[in-house]
């Protein structure tokens, strides 16, 4: 009897076969019909997965509602190909089929030159705006806000906002309305006006006397992180979003900020295992295979290095063989140890509670830490090695250097990440291979050269 897993399987192949005969056929209507049957999120897994010639040539020559729905549907990086793939003329049409935050996303990925002939053949009004959004950085208030909202005047009667709602009840029809926000002349936010409100009150009183002041907003430039506590302290389902000049100019919804932290962390783990740019196993195999090679190709450097303390102590190692055993213990304990500090210091990084500058200081507070846990670690894993072998040497050789390689791990741990970001590289890079090869190789040569001076005792 088949899965539930296998049925799915076959389901999809068939769809892709089926697919890929109308697509080639020159078959795009009926092609975009058929995906219209299919459900969203098994049409993003069908999209992600056609080949990219015959994705390219459906979006190509689908009408733009299809095309801007089924970039929509494709994960962001083939999403941001399939658009600068396409003639200037043709995305500009696609894009406007889109949220206005959406497109300055995928046109904010492009390249300089990809962008202008996409902004060129825009309408000015909307290329204007959609540049302006593409300017704000992804993980700021103003990169992840929406700018379609509701907006009234404070001198507006209840009656005219509802006939205004009214007759723009197609243009709001995609809005999230939670609240309608209230503006000056200047379209400077001066307050909110809830939907409860505008219902239960006099139609004949003014949106001044019913509107909440005082209410939370956020700038333009706050951060992800900030904006994510605030929304895990509050229950507010959106905030609106002001510029310098107190100006309204988006929302910001809860589940985007939740979306966006989510993908923040994905890519920090990402990054710390070595995978710098986005990578989906749907993308061409060369392109994928080169991006890993590129990280490996460094790493492998680092580890002949490890390799190579080894190799120099090959004598030693032969004669107490014990030391083996001990060896890939005390690198990883001490990995482990270097990569809390990095989360400690990337942590305090996002936050704003440490300044890229103050890498004695962290290195200070760390220290203190190393010293602390290097001499518990240090002291339970060398009271093992005597209780198993019965040589109080082989205690102190081990203990020692674990000791020591924890310190210099939670040292490197808590300044690598100030340092990177003083020199304008992503902290998380300094997790991961490059840290735990650096343990490891000063790991190696501390065990190895504290036997070598104790060679007679431990023999």
């Amino acid at each position: 009897m088949q899965t539930e897993c296998e049925v799915n399987l076959q389901e999809l192949a068939r769809h892709l076969e089926e697919l890929e005969s109308l697509i080639e056929a020159g078959q795009f209507a009926e092609a975009s019909a058929y995906l219209d049957g299919i459900e969203s999120s098994e049409r993003t897994m069908v999209l992600a997965r056609m080949p990219e010639t015959v994705r390219q040539s459906l979006i190509e020559n689908t009408d733009s509602p299809h095309a801007a729905a089924f970039i929509h549907d494709l994960p962001e990086a083939h999403a941001v190909d399939a658009v600068g793939s396409l003639d200037p003329a043709k995305a500009a049409l696609i894009l406007d089929e889109l949220p206005k935050s959406e497109q300055a996303d995928l046109v904010g990925e492009l390249s300089e030159r990809e962008q202008e002939s996409i902004y060129s053949a825009m309408e000015s009004d909307d290329a204007d705006e959609v540049r302006k959004l593409a300017n704000y950085e992804d993980e700021e208030a103003g990169g992840m806000m929406i700018v379609q909202f509701v907006s009234v005047a404070a001198t507006d009667t209840l009656e005219q906002v509802i006939s205004k709602l009214q007759l723009n009840s197609n243009k709001y029809t995609g809005f999230s309305v939670q609240y309608i926000y209230v503006v000056d002349e200047c379209e400077k936010l001066l307050g909110v006006l809830p939907l409860r409100k505008l219902v239960l009150s006099d139609r004949n009183s003014t949106v001044a006397e019913a509107m909440v002041t005082g209410m939370q907003s956020f700038h333009v430039n706050d951060k992800l992180v900030e904006l994510h506590e605030f929304f895990s302290s509050h229950r507010f389902v959106g905030v609106p979003v002001v510029d310098d000049e107190s100006r309204l100019v988006g929302v910001l919804r809860r589940g985007d900020v939740e979306e966006a932290m989510a993908e923040h962390y994905s890519d920090d783990y990402m990054k710390t295992q070595g995978i710098i740019d986005e990578e989906l196993r749907t993308m061409p195999l060369i392109k994928r295979s080169s991006r890993r090679l590129a990280w490996l190709s460094i790493n492998i450097f680092l580890n002949l290095f490890a390799a190579g303390v080894i190799a120099y102590y090959q004598d030693i190692l032969a004669q107490v063989i014990a030391l083996a055993v001990f060896l890939p213990i005390i690198s990883d304990m001490s990995g482990c140890s270097g990569n809390q500090a990095v989360a400690v210091s990337m942590r305090e990084l996002s936050l704003g509670l440490v300044n890229a500058r103050e890498v004695m200081r962290v290195w200070m507070k760390e220290i203190g830490v190393g010293l602390i846990n290097g001499f518990a670690l240090g002291l339970f894993i060398g009271i093992l090695a005597w209780l198993w072998k019965g040589n109080p040497w082989l205690g102190i050789v081990v203990g020692c250097a674990m000791m020591i390689n924890t310190i210099i791990a939670v040292s490197l741990g808590g300044t690598l990440p100030l340092i990177m970001r003083r020199f304008g590289l992503d902290p998380a890079l300094a997790s991961g291979p490059i840290l735990t090869t650096v343990t490891d190789m000063c790991g190696f040569f501390i065990v190895l050269s504290c036997a070598s001076m104790m060679l007679e005792q431990l023999v």
